[in-house]
């Protein structure tokens, strides 16, 4: 027998959660704070009292941000530990709800209320799911008409499990250096073991999907697409290593986010 995929993704993000809470905590880092947050709270536009859903939400971070802008959040993960360090951090006035619960199994979303949530949210979590189809068959009735969903990813064509980060030299009358980035996957799905965070403790699993399969998934379910963008980090942004995501590669966008309606 094979071993289940989701098993083993939910073995290491518990295995992860303390070194993601301590490396994240209530502040997140550059990649989340130049490249997702800005576009995602835009997209979402969050209203007082208005209701979120927050979908794989780890410690809390992007739920804590909704709340503080007056939203009522119901907030998930399938690991148990994150879920417990999330809990740990603030909870102002109680408007975030926590959950132990799976993306992937549609019966478990659908508990939480047809028509409830005027908004979803997923900050780079779709490429932790072995299979999106049932979330995005739940997120067709868990949204009310109309009802948005806002997701950000590690830029499937740039920043996929295949790249590789490279640093060109040459002599034109005076050395020039230039940082590139090498794929050589991208329009057929796999999956690959991977460190988003140095020295966390277990490797992850990514699932790597091109563009048109998280599109063409959410069309099928009643979604359209009505904004999009592309994040890279300003040429002038220094905090990453020599061959790490930065203002060396500002013409590479890591990050891609985008907002689906519900027809």
């Amino acid at each position: 027998m094979q071993p289940d995929p989701n098993q083993i993704s939910r073995a290491a993000w518990d295995a992860n959660a303390e070194h993601w809470d301590s490396r994240m905590g209530d502040d997140g880092n550059d990649f989340f704070n130049l490249l997702c947050w800005p576009v995602l709270a835009s997209f979402l536009d969050p209203q007082p009292d208005s209701a979120i859903l927050d979908i794989a939400c780890g410690n809390g971070l992007t739920s804590r941000r909704l709340a503080a802008l007056g939203a009522n959040v119901t907030a998930f993960d399938f690991s148990a530990n994150l879920i417990e360090k999330a809990k740990a951090r603030p909870n102002s006035d109680s408007h975030i709800s926590y959950h132990v619960m799976d993306a992937t199994d549609e019966t478990q979303l659908l508990s939480l209320g047809e028509r409830k949530f005027d908004s979803a949210l997923s900050n780079m979590a779709l490429f932790d799911m072995p299979e999106i189809e049932p979330l995005f068959k739940a997120l067709s009735k868990l949204l009310q008409p109309n009802g948005v969903f806002a997701f950000s990813l590690m830029h499937p064509a740039f920043n996929n499990p295949s790249v590789t980060h490279l640093a060109e030299e040459w002599d034109d009358g005076q050395i020039q250096t230039r940082y590139v980035v090498k794929v050589s996957r991208y329009i057929n799905q796999f999956q690959a073991q991977g460190l988003a965070l140095r020295n966390q403790p277990k490797p992850q699993l990514y699932f790597h999907r091109p563009i048109k399969d998280y599109l063409n998934i959410a069309f099928q379910n009643g979604f359209i697409l009505d904004g999009f963008d592309e994040r890279a980090f300003p040429p002038e942004h220094t905090q990453f290593s020599t061959l790490g995501w930065g203002g060396k590669f500002s013409e590479i966008p890591p990050a891609l986010i985008a907002r689906l309606r519900l027809r």
